[in-house]
């Protein structure tokens, strides 16, 4: 199984890079995680749902087809990792990757939530979308190893 981290954005920081490799690398040889990079629209005079609709564009044309897509937004449902790892066994049985869409500094699009097959929140309060990153690795990672049973999640 492949989760794809689709996020808007790119020249991130350091510390957000290698904490989001940190994760990624921990995770088991069956449950990759790639970053895809969706360079955010120039804003020069541009309205918001013009920047949000170019770069909706262009993250639906970075996802793979027949892919599950899970938009984060504040405004999504929450989950405990026990639940999202349970989410994700049922993802798992039907094959396709996963992917988890992460907005840039304006959110997502109105269309890419309303196409999403979920809409998730990583919290009720606003996260800057490169910190996003890094939490969505964790998760991912924590709730993989609750799957298979690794001590990395107590309860």
């Amino acid at each position: 199984m492949k989760f794809l981290v689709c996020a808007v954005g790119h020249k991130m920081p350091r510390w957000i890079a290698a904490g989001f490799e940190e994760y990624t690398r921990r995770m088991p040889h069956e449950a990759t995680v790639e970053l895809l990079e969706i360079k955010p629209e120039e804003r020069s005079g541009k309205k918001v749902e013009q920047l949000l609709a170019a770069e909706a564009v262009r993250i639906l044309a970075a996802l793979p087809p027949r892919c599950r897509m899970v938009a984060l937004d504040e405004h999504g449902r929450q989950l405990t990792t026990v639940k999202l790892a349970d989410s994700i066994t049922e993802w798992m049985r039907n094959g396709n990757d996963i992917a988890f869409i992460v907005g840039g500094a304006d959110g997502l699009d109105a269309r890419i939530k309303n196409s999403a097959d979920d809409v998730l929140a990583l919290s009720a309060m606003t996260l800057p979308h490169g910190l996003a990153r890094v939490l969505l690795a964790e998760q991912l990672y924590r709730a993989v190893s609750f799957i298979k049973g690794h001590p990395y999640h107590r309860v």
